[in-house]
């Protein structure tokens, strides 16, 4: 006897990636050789030393359990059940979590997978480290690649798409959901970590991960660091100038629980635009500091990595989940853009009008893991990243410190 483990509902192997959020799984027996009844088999993790820790549920709702017995129709129809991560254990790294279908002491099927979260950048390991700046450094491709469509979605005059207004946390979450997703096409184990810009972060501003400036802002990379070979707008390398000290302290902005106390209603923790995020960036001289020019330095998705960390972990504190939910948003009516009903610009392929003249990348990114938000994301498809008022509205990503329920 055999059985086949679909994960989010795929056979693929690049869909074997779940996070805190349930994935629907499936399985069913492909070789009924020697069964004469229903197979009843357990699902399980596989016993490692190390590495990522899943729990199953009989439904999206349903209890998290080590094990999970099911009955297995002669038929080959698939029987559903949901996977999910424990919370404070992701993977390391790719395939580190084995999942058995087991009836008695026979293992009837098993896949690998990945517990893939987004990760502190102060806390990566060495692998994770260099998986990530590989990728980004492959997709910029020395100035050649898909990341210049990224630099050009973020100037002054794309600007009142993404900034000034209640879509600004909506674009940026979709922003880097595009760019992880193009990531995760190069190397399927990666995800965009986060700069706590409220610590010291003394292993991220070194040769080895996002560089060392010196004097003049020019920042300098070791011989293994592939960012070295980073270009944008023609021009070689990055310009960045901290007015901290890098090793020791952190950027001039309030602290993550200022943040979150700014209010229950997103009106209010709106004004975060302003600080910590405006100050993040002017913490530094550089192109960083503009938003014309921010998104030439990798620096910057890290940055808002942190900022989309923040207002997942409020949405998490307050439950501001629900588009319907008046909380949730500030309805407006505001500029076009920044309305739950508004697509938004570049994924769209609108362009006129109010709208910038061109629209570069094309459709968003689309996942072999989730179907949401699809390639022209509405800013409502935004907000309940994690699934919990609709299932369906996942986006297949979340933080490493911000849990599911």
């Amino acid at each position: 006897m055999k059985t086949e483990l679909k994960i989010n509902d795929s056979a693929d192997p690049t869909a074997r990636y779940v996070s805190w959020a349930p994935s629907a799984c499936s399985v069913r027996l492909s070789d009924p050789t020697g069964a004469t009844q229903p197979v009843k088999v357990t699902l399980r993790q596989k016993p490692a030393a190390a590495g990522g820790k899943v729990r199953f549920r009989s439904g999206p709702g349903a209890p998290a359990k080590a094990t999970l017995s099911l009955t297995l129709p002669l038929s080959g129809a698939p029987v559903a059940f949901f996977v999910s991560g424990v919370f404070g254990k992701p993977s390391v790294a790719d395939g580190d979590v084995t999942v058995e279908a087991r009836a008695g002491n026979a293992v009837l099927g098993a896949v690998p997978l990945m517990v893939r979260v987004r990760k502190d950048a102060a806390k990566l390991t060495v692998s994770e480290r260099d998986r990530f700046l590989a990728a980004l450094a492959k997709f910029n491709d020395r100035g050649a690649g898909g990341f210049a469509a990224f630099r050009a979605m973020h100037t002054d005059l794309t600007s009142p798409e993404a900034h000034g207004a209640p879509g600004f946390l909506p674009w940026h979450r979709a922003y880097l959901l595009d760019l992880e997703r193009e990531l995760q096409a190069i190397d399927p184990s990666v995800t965009l970590p986060y700069w706590r810009f409220d610590r010291p972060a003394p292993t991220l501003f070194t040769p080895e991960f996002l560089g060392r400036a010196d004097a003049n802002g020019t920042v300098h990379f070791s011989a293994t660091n592939p960012l070295q070979f980073w270009v944008t707008d023609g021009v070689p390398g990055i310009n960045r100038r901290p007015f901290f000290t890098t090793e020791t302290g952190s950027a001039h902005v309030i602290t993550e629980a200022e943040t979150l106390a700014l209010g229950d209603q997103y009106a209010a923790f709106l004004s975060m635009e302003g600080n910590p995020h405006g100050f993040a960036h002017t913490s530094f001289g550089g192109s960083i500091s503009s938003i014309d020019t921010a998104a030439k330095d990798p620096l910057f998705f890290l940055l808002h990595a942190n900022v989309d960390r923040l207002w997942a972990k409020w949405q998490r504190r307050f439950g501001r989940f629900d588009p319907n939910a008046a909380a949730s948003f500030a309805s407006g009516p505001n500029r076009i853009g920044h309305n739950l009903p508004d697509t938004m610009w570049p994924w769209n392929g609108v362009t006129g009008g109010q709208r910038p003249a061109t629209a570069p990348g094309g459709a968003l990114a689309a996942s072999p893991c989730v179907a949401a938000p699809g390639g022209k994301p509405k800013v409502r498809d935004t907000l309940d990243y994690q699934g919990a008022v609709a299932p369906a509205a996942r986006l297949g990503f979340d933080y490493d410190d911000v849990r599911f329920a």
